[in-house]
């Protein structure tokens, strides 16, 4: 198993309990290479244990790859033949760290159709590691999620139950009697943008993100991006939102934000700030004489003092309105954006940041920024700023 990099997360990061990683694009990886396509199973493969190695040194309790599907069975002899060595590998792999790092390994789906030493090769490290519980490492091979719902419903029958209830039928399913067996982020490579039946019972609410870049591709450092994404969205689970709302009033923010850029004084700057993030009276005048230091180092083109006013206004932000953002990480966000223009993308990612949700769901709030910031027209831009903080705080309520 290829050692992860040492690639940190911030503390304040939402780590999934259980993240489930479908295993595609290995084939196309090695067609567009000219490359045979037991090279793009390689490298497939390799990517997939290291972003599982990368998963658990960042507190991932359980992570869950699909490598083979119930319908994989009509592809090649020769191409089913080398998968399986790969399996063989990748049960090696996992025995060497399963101890140390406390790995316990369960494989999903069917047993019937494998080889039978390939089936005792898996069978024997289940055995090994069934009471190691710091980490699971759940290897769904010749899997199908309406299989597993079959499956865990003839056991039922076997069982003679006359009546079964959701935690009952769970017990039954492939991830029965795991700590962690709901999926709380499901990432899919290569640009797929379906499950396919991947634990269906187990992904319930799970949250979805769609990579483009095939398997081979897709690093430890792609892998964060994706935690950082799942750690910005706000899961209700079809309750009511704790989290604080913003309460400012679109309108009144957009007008002062508008003040401010016509003529910087430090009571406009004040005004504004008190507004948006509904701080106290003192509160507003600390963090404003922060904010404008931080606009007046930006005109001057001072970054590094810039840097430091927008840390110091950040962290109360942080510390009132109970956001779980880095404000060195928002601080260097913001003021990157100021030196090298505000582009969509960009602006995309210093939202989601700040605001935690994904970029996807920041992505109508960062086209009305970037429009305002672009207009010269101070009524339009107004308009844009007004449509700006409206979509953003309906997106944050």
């Amino acid at each position: 198993m290829a050692k992860a990099q040492r690639i940190t997360i911030s503390p304040e990061t939402k780590v999934p309990d259980h993240i489930a990683l479908i295993l595609d694009g290995n084939r196309r990886w090695a067609r567009a290479r000219g490359m045979h396509t037991f090279e793009g199973h390689k490298a497939g493969f390799e990517a997939g244990m290291r972003v599982a190695q990368a998963a658990r040194d960042w507190g991932v309790h359980t992570f869950t790859v699909w490598g083979f599907s119930t319908e994989n069975w009509d592809r090649s002899k020769e191409e089913i033949e080398l998968i399986m060595a790969l399996f063989w590998k990748m049960v090696d792999e996992v025995r060497k760290r399963a101890k140390r790092e406390g790995i316990r390994f369960v494989h999903l789906g069917r047993k019937d159709r494998f080889s039978r030493d390939l089936v005792s090769h898996i069978a024997g490290l289940e055995e090994e590691t069934r009471d190691y519980n710091r980490h699971v490492f759940n290897a769904a091979l010749d899997y199908g999620g309406h299989d597993e719902i079959v499956r865990a419903t003839n056991k039922i029958l076997k069982a003679r139950l006359r009546e079964v209830d959701e935690k009952t039928f769970e017990k039954y399913l492939d991830t029965g009697d795991q700590p962690y067996p709901y999926v709380d982020l499901f990432i899919r490579t290569s640009g797929e943008q379906r499950t396919s039946g991947l634990m269906p019972w187990q992904m319930h609410y799970a949250e979805y993100y769609w990579e483009l870049d095939h398997l081979p591709d897709f690093t430890p450092e792609k892998l964060r991006e994706a935690i950082l994404d799942y750690s910005r969205r706000r899961r209700r689970f079809g309750g009511n939102d704790a989290e604080a709302h913003l309460k400012f009033d679109p309108k009144v923010v957009a007008r002062l934000e508008m003040d401010w850029r016509r003529e910087l004084t430090l009571d406009k700057v004040v005004k504004y700030v008190r507004e948006q993030y509904g701080l106290s009276k003192d509160l507003a005048k600390t963090a404003g004489e922060h904010f404008a230091s931080a606009l007046v180092h930006r005109d001057r083109r001072e970054w590094q003092e810039a840097k430091l006013s927008l840390i110091a206004l950040y962290g109360i932000v942080k510390r009132n309105l109970g956001l779980a953002f880095e404000p060195e990480i928002i601080a260097n966000f913001e003021v990157n954006l100021w030196k090298n223009g505000e582009s969509e993308d960009k602006m995309r990612e210093f939202l989601g940041e700040k605001y935690r949700f994904s970029e996807l769901q920041a992505a109508k709030s960062a086209h009305l920024a970037v429009l305002a910031g672009r207009e010269l027209d101070p009524d339009k831009a107004r308009g844009y700023l007004e449509r700006f903080y409206r979509a953003l705080k309906e997106r944050v309520a």
